[in-house]
């Protein structure tokens, strides 16, 4: 198990080379063009009840829960007469995208509170943070890959240490798109639940964005550019990992 350092003890200028620059000046007219697209639209509520059920269905791909579109509108149309607990589980997660959506609005804040309120949506139980150690990523040959902190106080310090990370503009001087690479691989990599860690990952990605001002309504969806083989995906973030002071984090990007 490789030792996770809270975020703000990275030196921010690590993260301004010039291939890193030129990506984000990109990514960042691409990302306020989105947002002057989806401000034009009169009734945003359906764009994004639209989009968060395909959102829902890529996201939840990734981890093996697998639907269809048709069954994922006739669940949501008739809820008590349809039955799919594929289609059910996935519809959680638009649900708890809105349970964020809804308080990252309200506060202005990302907390971990809401992190954990996210996670109890998409699993439907309260178990919150791991208490028991025992948890360990592996590959599809059974090969532990990750090992991530094992100890509830670490998972409790660490996710403190996010929190502020990800609400305290003073602490770490990036650009929001960075500190949203950071967060995520830093959560992955903590790993703080028992399940839906990788879906929770996700939908904090495009509510920090919101918390940012980057994004007005929770537009921006990347997982279907995740739904690559897990070998692939394991190794970008494994060198991701080791470009972060050598620590190595086994996540669903």
């Amino acid at each position: 198990m490789s030792e996770i350092l809270p975020l703000h003890h990275l030196a921010p200028e690590r993260f301004e080379t010039a291939a890193i620059l030129k990506l984000l000046a990109k990514a960042s007219r691409n990302l306020a063009e989105l947002k002057g697209i989806a401000a034009s639209i009169p009734n945003q509520g359906i764009l994004v009840s639209t989009l968060g059920i395909q959102e829902a269905k890529d996201s939840s791909a990734i981890e093996n829960i697998v639907t269809t579109h048709d069954e994922l509108f006739k669940d949501d149309a008739f809820p008590e007469s349809f039955v799919n607990p594929a289609a059910k589980e996935v519809l959680r997660y638009r649900q708890a995208l809105r349970v964020g959506y809804d308080a990252v609005r309200q506060t202005g804040l990302l907390s971990a509170n809401h992190i954990v309120a996210i996670q109890a949506e998409l699993e439907r139980n309260s178990a919150g943070f791991r208490k028991l150690p025992g948890t360990a990523l592996k590959n599809s040959a059974g090969d532990t890959v990750y090992t991530p902190p094992q100890e509830r106080g670490t998972i409790i310090a660490l996710m403190g240490d996010l929190e502020r990370f990800i609400n305290d503009g003073q602490l770490f001087d990036a650009d929001p798109l960075i500190k949203m690479a950071l967060i995520h691989h830093q959560f992955e990599s903590i790993h703080p639940f028992y399940d839906g860690n990788g879906r929770t990952g996700r939908i904090v990605n495009v509510l920090y964005l919101v918390k940012e001002g980057l994004l007005d309504i929770p537009v921006l969806y990347l997982s279907r550019l995740s739904c690559a083989p897990r070998p692939t995906t394991t190794g970008c973030c494994k060198k991701f990992g080791t470009v972060m002071s050598g620590r190595i984090g086994c996540c669903t990007c």
